[in-house]
């Protein structure tokens, strides 16, 4: 009669859970995994009712349909557990959990393909209610066994990897699930120890069924289940459950020899049924955070010196900090580290604004975002700013405007924590909603969120002295473009000037109008490929390699300089793989600086060959280069020794010559001479 009851209340629950979860959940995949797995259970609570009760035929028959539906437990359970409460995807589901769902498959096809006998057999089941498992059953229900102890992991992964209002929301819906799953362990393990299915343990079973039910329904229907975690691959091992586990099928034999002196029949049922409720409560209480954190109070002031593990504290703060990557993520991970460690529910971030020099907000742990403004002389900073200490709302009462008390109080705010700076206040970090209402905050808090905020204020200035950093860079490499532009230009007009100087006197004779004319269509063309590049900034230009002719190259390029005639190139046909513009470029910058040095008159000569590898060689006759110079700036952006240079073509000229795998080589005295090697490869 009373199992009767029990299962009754326990169909009836599943059916309102089932409907409720599709009509607030809708349909997702994490919504049809808990109406299965529901659904599943409930279809075995229904078959071992009509196999215990007798009335609806034979009742191992009953027995038979409820092997079917034990089957897909594993699979119903599993799912369940890698989807509630998470956030659902393929790519979240580890490969080995896969595999196993996969694998689940199993068991329901083994008992649509093998016969009862295979599985159980009962020579009295209407007087004793037990189940002989012969050796399939064994290895089905020590299979089902271990798919329950992994579900169980699986859900305790997904609530340790929750936030504290993630858990207040899940934390009566994940007891009840995970107090069903271990009286599933319970019931089951029994099979392993006794190879026999105890089915006088039932109401025990459909007793926590009842109270899974009404927690799960709980939940949903008032504190809502709107969550998605998302696990960490570190979080999903860690688990106290297998030993949990272990440990009772440790203590199940010594447990199971014990509870013989219970007598049979109901004492012995009651007597599991009140460790389990006690278990429920005791489980009730360790996982709300208020009571954890009265217990941890507790314990450090009666057992401890110190109120807070200093070094456990740092060393996690510290490890927080060091994992953020981007701004956004640091700003998280003070405010997770401070709400972690001082047990409170809601905390943000107002930082300085350099342009008005007041603090906005720019981050929020469980608390929105708002328009409310600090300012440095506001009356709630003041005190702060003038003690550097932490101020207690709720026993220092600063003055504040309106719209900070009306923000302060919606918000429950109880800490205003300094961040400062070298020489000035940062950032301001405000704590609120305490899990502990009445938990006292004395010196030791303070000094530890004093201690921390100096950790956080550099870990703040350092991001912002990186941002800074990166900025200038940015511009820097701006200003290097500008710089190779204004240096391509400038020989541009360096070769239009000579052509000028040149017209005035020989305007008159045809061969010079039609170098004339050669000499401005090259000019021509490069200013077009110049204005090219600059459309595809700031995309990188690769090299195009070709098969090149360095003494054609040279002998092309020397006639695009104005003042060619003291220019000589001599050698043979040297092959090489380059980029036939980029090295021209580079002639021509070498082919410019000698002339310059001799003041256009030369001689400048190039020499084309091939030694240990490809050459080209411009030699001239001129100033020279100081040996300092050459020895330690050469090379060296907006180095130069001319008055009117930039510094940039022989840093250009490097940059290109290394880009193809090659190096140039110097040689100067002042009063003699300089010699300019390049050297490429053949590319055979």
């Amino acid at each position: 009669m009373i199992q009767i009851v029990l299962s009754s209340i326990a169909l009836i629950l599943a059916a309102v859970y089932v409907s409720s979860t599709i009509w607030r959940s809708g349909r997702t995949i994490a919504a049809y995994m808990s109406v299965a797995a529901i659904a599943v259970s409930a279809s075995v609570e229904f078959c071992d009712l009509a196999s215990v009760a007798g009335y609806l035929g034979d009742p191992l028959d009953w027995k038979r349909y409820s092997l079917i539906a034990e089957g897909v437990v594993p699979a119903a359970w599993l799912a369940f557990s890698l989807t509630h409460a998470r956030a659902v995807g393929v790519r979240f589901v580890p490969v080995a959990q896969r595999i196993l769902l996969t694998a689940s498959l199993v068991f329901p096809a083994s008992v649509l393909a093998l016969p009862r006998s295979s599985f159980f057999y009962s020579p009295d089941f209407d007087s004793e209610r037990i189940l002989f498992l012969s050796n399939a059953g064994y290895v089905f229900y020590c299979g089902l066994l271990v798919y329950v102890v992994i579900s169980l992991i699986n859900l305790e992964a997904t609530f340790s990897n929750a936030s504290l209002s993630s858990r207040w929301k899940i934390k009566f819906d994940f007891i009840g699930t995970g107090s069903f799953l271990a009286v599933l362990i319970f019931y089951y393990s029994q099979g392993l120890l006794y190879r026999t299915i105890n089915m006088n343990l039932m109401p025990l079973r459909s007793l926590v069924f009842i109270l899974a039910l009404v927690m799960m329904l709980y939940s949903l229907l008032v504190r809502g289940n709107g969550v998605r975690i998302a696990v960490s691959k570190s979080m999903a091992y860690k688990s106290v459950v297998l030993f949990a586990v272990g440990l009772y099928l440790v203590a199940l034999g010594i447990m199971g020899e014990g509870l013989r002196y219970f007598g049979e029949g109901h004492q012995k049922t009651l007597a599991l049924g009140v460790a389990f409720v006690v278990g429920i409560c005791l489980l009730v209480v360790l996982l709300s955070e208020t009571a954890k954190r009265k217990i941890k109070v507790f314990l450090h002031k009666n057992f401890y010196q110190s109120k807070y593990d200093y070094r456990t504290q740092w060393l996690q703060f510290t490890d927080r900090l060091a994992s953020a990557r981007q701004g956004e993520e640091l700003m998280a991970a003070i405010l997770s580290g401070y709400c972690a460690i001082f047990a409170m529910g809601c905390g943000g971030l107002f930082v300085r604004n350099s342009d008005s020099n007041e603090f906005n907000w720019v981050a929020g742990h469980e608390l929105p975002g708002t328009a409310v403004v600090l300012s440095p002389d506001d009356p709630v900073l003041t005190p702060m700013i003038e003690r550097s200490w932490v101020i207690n709302l709720r026993e220092d009462a600063p003055v504040r405007l309106p719209e900070q008390e009306t923000y302060f109080t919606a918000n429950g705010i109880q800490f205003l924590v300094p961040l400062f700076g070298p020489d000035r206040l940062e950032a301001v970090l405000v704590l609120g909603r305490p899990v502990n209402k009445n938990e006292q905050y004395l010196y030791e808090d303070y000094d530890l969120m004093k201690t921390l905020a100096r950790q956080a204020a550099s870990a703040l200035m350092n991001y912002r002295l990186s941002e800074q950093l990166a900025r200038s860079r940015e511009l820097e490499v701006m200003g290097r473009v500008s710089a190779f532009i204004i240096h391509d230009l400038k020989n541009l007009v360096y070769t239009l000037s000579l052509t000028v100087d040149n017209g005035r006197e020989h305007i008159a004779d045809p061969e010079f109008q039609d170098d004339l004319l050669d000499t401005l269509s090259n000019t021509v063309n490069r200013m077009k490929v110049l204005i090219s590049r600059l459309k595809n900034l700031p995309e990188k230009r690769s090299l195009e390699l070709e098969r090149v002719d360095l003494h054609r190259l040279a002998v092309d390029t020397a006639a695009m300089v104005p003042g060619s005639g003291v220019i000589s190139v001599s050698g043979a046909d040297t092959p090489a793989e380059a980029d036939r513009e980029e090295i021209q470029k580079v002639v021509m910058n070498l082919l410019v600086n000698a002339l310059e040095a001799t003041d256009g008159k030369g001689p400048v000569r190039v020499e084309v060959g091939s030694g240990s590898a490809p050459f080209i060689q411009v030699s001239d006759g001129g100033c020279g280069i100081p040996e300092d110079f050459l020895r330690t700036q050469l090379f060296s952006p907006f180095k130069t020794t001319k008055k009117k240079g930039l510094g940039i073509g022989l840093y250009q000229c490097r940059q290109i010559v290394e880009a193809h795998g090659g190096r140039i080589d110097v040689e100067s005295t002042v009063g003699v001479g300089t010699v300019f090697t390049v050297w490429l490869n053949s590319g055979v």
